[in-house]
């Protein structure tokens, strides 16, 4: 779901950018200042929507153009610019149909984000901790471009690194050129706040941070965005030590500090993962001793020779088994 989504939206963004060319550019042969006074291409839609002729605007439709815009003083302008405007006039038939696809293309921006709402709400569930450390939209495209996030968190650093950059990377090889720092996670804000030099050395980092958050996320039992929050404080804190020269924290302190905070929340159970590899241990080592049972009836049970090779080969493994204990125990 989470791959269908930011590949709509992907492609809403496209298609509405399209559309709101195309409305302005039709709308504006009627009424062509008020491309200055709105800039919003969603506003500019709901504006043309609502006005249609401009000989229509007038006091009354004041305030639902305010709800619009929620600038009065914008509202006003638009309506002291309608009555002065060096537009063409249009005929019904024609604002009809500039209305019918003005419409259309306010219907797709509501619902563009309804999905992004969707979406969201979707990471939160499936990879709160990723989400937290990179925003849900790159953290998104960053499982897209995986397959899947089992696949994300399979990856090592390296490959998350440069994830969506792989025509720059097959390029960089083939032409023996410098291969690129970073991919997709370009479009989180911390690269973008980093020096021109640790523009790379912060890539690399927020790589590592989104492979373990990938990683708690894909095989944590219980969801929490109590990693993510801390593996953000790590880059927060990595920053600050290019600039400044602050000794960041330590990763193990950090991941003990948010288990123990988990564990007096009653979110993280402890010692379970101990125990079920316990059980598992106390199964094989049941399982070996049946099998060795069944064998050594087996080997007493036929007389011929190669059952009584097989029973003195079992006896003597039982004497030194006997013996390895003693010592053991000396």
């Amino acid at each position: 779901m989470i791959i269908q989504s930011i590949a709509l939206l992907d492609q809403l963004d496209k298609d509405l950018n399209t559309f709101a060319m195309r409305v302005r550019e039709w709308y504006c042969w009627h009424f062509p200042e008020l491309r200055d006074l709105v800039k919003d291409n969603y506003v500019f839609a709901r504006c043309a929507s609502y006005i249609q002729d401009r000989a229509s605007l007038t006091e009354e439709k004041l305030e639902g153009l305010t709800e619009i815009t929620f600038d009065e003083e914008l509202s006003q302008s638009i309506l002291a610019a309608a009555k002065t405007s060096m537009g063409m006039d249009t005929s019904a038939f024609d604002m009809g149909n500039i209305v019918a696809f003005t419409t259309r293309m306010v219907k797709l921006a509501e619902y563009r984000k309804q999905l992004h709402a969707y979406l969201l709400e979707k990471m939160a569930t499936v990879a709160p901790n990723l989400g937290t450390l990179i925003g849900e939209t790159v953290a998104a495209r960053l499982i897209a471009k995986a397959g899947s996030l089992t696949s994300l968190a399979k990856s090592p650093a390296s490959t998350i690194q440069i994830l969506g950059a792989e025509k720059a990377l097959f390029r960089a090889l083939k032409t023996k050129g410098n291969t690129p720092k970073y991919g997709l996670i370009y479009h989180s804000s911390y690269i973008g706040r980093a020096a021109a030099k640790n523009k790379g050395r912060i890539s690399r980092y927020l790589a590592n941070k989104c492979s373990i958050a990938s990683r708690i996320d894909t095989f944590a039992e219980e969801p929490t965005t109590r990693y993510g929050e801390k593996l953000k404080e790590q880059v927060e804190e990595r920053l600050r030590f290019y600039d400044t020269g602050a000794a960041p924290r330590k990763n193990v302190d950090v991941m003990n500090a948010v288990r123990k905070e988990l564990e007096e929340a009653g979110v993280l159970v402890v010692g379970a993962g101990e125990e079920g590899e316990k059980k598992k241990k106390k199964k094989k080592k049941e399982k070996k001793r049946e099998e060795e049972e069944e064998e050594e009836e087996d080997a007493t049970s036929s007389p011929t020779k190669e059952g009584k090779k097989r029973k003195a080969e079992v006896e003597e493994s039982a004497e030194k088994k006997k013996k390895k204990k003693k010592k053991e125990k000396k």
